[in-house]
């Protein structure tokens, strides 16, 4: 679990620290905002269940930040096979997050985490060249 030391000694989850599930549904509310508006990704969501797909989001963006929530998603390999998804489109999607947490006034050393983890999984989501 990714944990920060607050005052007083006491841990607590990056997650608690943003604010708990409204604060992290609020990014992701945001940042498909942001996604959606641009060009280059927009195409990627045309027939994709948004409410189900911001949902999943919520839990891996939890799960990642030490939340009590558990991603229930398909595996990322599966789900992102034969998109076509390039290393530049997984770079715009990262930096649409870095933005909407940003927004959020998440601190750094919690987006760092976040975008530290989430990058791990390129190589599933990656398909294209």
């Amino acid at each position: 679990m990714v944990e920060h030391v607050q005052a007083g000694s006491e841990k607590i989850s990056d997650y608690a620290a943003v604010g708990g599930g409204a604060a992290v549904a609020s990014v992701v509310d945001l940042f498909y905002q942001s996604v959606l508006a641009d060009p280059q990704l927009a195409g990627y969501f045309a027939d994709t269940d948004l409410t189900r797909l911001k949902r999943h989001q919520v839990q891996l963006v939890s799960q990642v930040m030490g939340g009590p929530v558990s991603y229930e998603g398909a595996d990322l390999a599966a789900a992102h096979r034969g998109r076509g998804i390039t290393d530049e489109d997984f770079g715009l999607v990262v930096a649409h997050l870095i933005k909407a947490l940003e927004a959020h006034s998440v601190p750094q050393e919690i987006t760092d985490r976040v975008v530290q983890a989430l990058g791990a999984t390129q190589g599933d989501i990656v398909t294209a060249p």
